[in-house]
């Protein structure tokens, strides 16, 4: 992924967040594009970029009586402006958003309104041709979201708009009414949580005139969120009446990562320049010797210049520092299976089955796991691994077909053989799949 050009704001230039710059030039492990679509948007996962996003949202979804912890939040690679909220307790962001909002404050005014949507069920109620569509979006992306949770993934192409751009959903516009309402609670949870809803205002007016003068499609955020006077007004007005109105961006939120000497490691390493990378990552990683997401840029950067072996130790430190980061167990588990070393295939699955536990219904997870159980020689697990990975994806089909190769292979009456029996169950069997099950116990 390459820096973004273009309009800097002035946060952006401030360098305010991880989530600002990483995003926007770091292209993580288990970032992933639609199979079969080129121009499909990216989405990243990157351990940084989600804990500071969570970090700033984190109080917000509390006062929206949201559990945190159950809101996943995901970036995509994408500079058009725009923000989603899907079915359930999942949000959308756009690396253009992040670069269109001028400080913190206005990015968090934003998703607290996109928050208000979700809590309210605005998504459920659009109408059942709309239901889900993010979901079998993000299946699409391999991001693993069950198609249970999404609805109805045939009708997802129908609802894509613009070339299968996510964003653009004509069938997620909410009503004016709704509008105002998500408004409404913005400004609520914004208070709530000790924050200035000036943010979300100032936002809206930079766009005020928006409709009238730019090509809608440069916005498809407001393709969905039409703006109107009244309805900034209105905004404005309650917003300016909030105890917490005049408070600021604290330093932290407007300092959280270094100069452009990070940009540019990532930049090195991604064109190549693997060297280079590595000592600008080993300068800042002497300064500040505690910070697992250096680690895991020097592990990451190692590993994908086929150097995993080298890369293992950092990746190591990454997770010794930040146990609890799921994506951090996947990069070591995923370099470990490079390494292509049988003494470290059980190292591998135990840390990939650790960011299972985190992250249970991640497909890229299982992928590597399949792969470290398949070179380890374990077959049952292996085709187990794989029925996940499908079934995550919502590949029902091939889910059902791994599952059923690896009830050859399993134990009968473990809890592997179980799972795979469950697997069979709710992928559509076959009459003959059943008579087949049947006959086995």
């Amino acid at each position: 992924m390459n820096i973004r050009r273009g309009r800097a704001s002035s946060w952006l230039r401030a360098g305010v967040s991880l989530a600002a710059v990483a995003g926007l030039v770091l292209a993580p492990v288990s970032a992933t594009r639609a199979q079969g679509d080129y121009f499909a948007p990216m989405i990243d996962r990157d351990t940084e970029i989600e804990f500071i996003l969570h970090q700033e949202m984190d109080p917000i979804f509390a006062a929206a009586n949201l559990d945190p912890k159950r809101v996943e939040l995901y970036l995509v690679d994408d500079a058009t402006l725009n923000a989603e909220t899907g079915s359930g307790y999942h949000m959308i962001v756009n690396t253009g958003l992040i670069v269109e909002c001028k400080t913190p404050n206005e990015l968090m005014g934003v998703l607290a309104h996109e928050t208000g949507h979700m809590a309210r069920g605005d998504v459920a109620r659009v109408g059942e041709a709309t239901r889900g569509v993010v979901g079998p979006m993000l299946i699409g992306l391999g991001l693993g979201i069950l198609a249970a949770l999404a609805g109805a993934p045939q009708a997802t192409a129908a609802l894509i708009y613009s070339g299968g751009y996510f964003g653009e959903i004509n069938g997620l516009s909410f009503s004016r009414d709704d509008e105002a309402r998500a408004d409404e609670a913005a400004v609520t949870y914004l208070e709530k949580a000790g924050y200035s809803a000036q943010g979300i205002v100032d936002f809206f007016n930079n766009f005020r005139f928006v409709e009238v003068f730019t090509d809608l499609k440069k916005y498809p955020y407001w393709v969905d969120h039409p703006l109107t006077d009244d309805r900034i007004e209105a905004l404005a007005t309650r917003a300016r009446q909030q105890p917490h109105w005049g408070v600021k961006d604290t330093p932290e939120m407007i300092a959280q990562l270094f100069p452009a000497r990070y940009a540019r490691a990532i930049a090195w390493y991604r064109e190549l320049e693997t060297d280079k990378a590595i000592r600008q990552i080993d300068a800042l990683v002497a300064e500040q010797p505690d910070n697992p997401y250096l680690y895991e840029l020097k592990g990451q950067a190692l590993m994908e210049s086929a150097r995993s072996q080298e890369g293992e130790a950092p990746l190591r430190k990454a997770v010794a520092l930040k146990p609890d980061a799921p994506l951090l167990r996947l990069l070591l588990g995923q370099d470990l299976v490079a390494e292509n070393d049988p003494a470290k295939l059980e190292d591998a699955i135990l840390s990939l089955n650790r960011s299972l536990a985190v992250e249970p219904d991640d497909p890229i997870t299982w992928q590597y796991l399949a792969q470290a159980y398949d070179a380890k020689g374990d077959q049952g697990m292996a085709r187990l691994a794989a029925a996940e990975q499908e079934f995550h994806l919502g590949q029902m089909k091939d889910a059902r077909v791994f599952a059923m190769r690896a009830r050859e292979f399993l134990k009968r009456g473990t809890p592997e053989w179980n799972r795979a029996t469950d697997i069979v169950l709710t992928s559509n069997p076959t009459a003959d799949d059943l008579k087949l099950m049947g006959s086995q116990g």
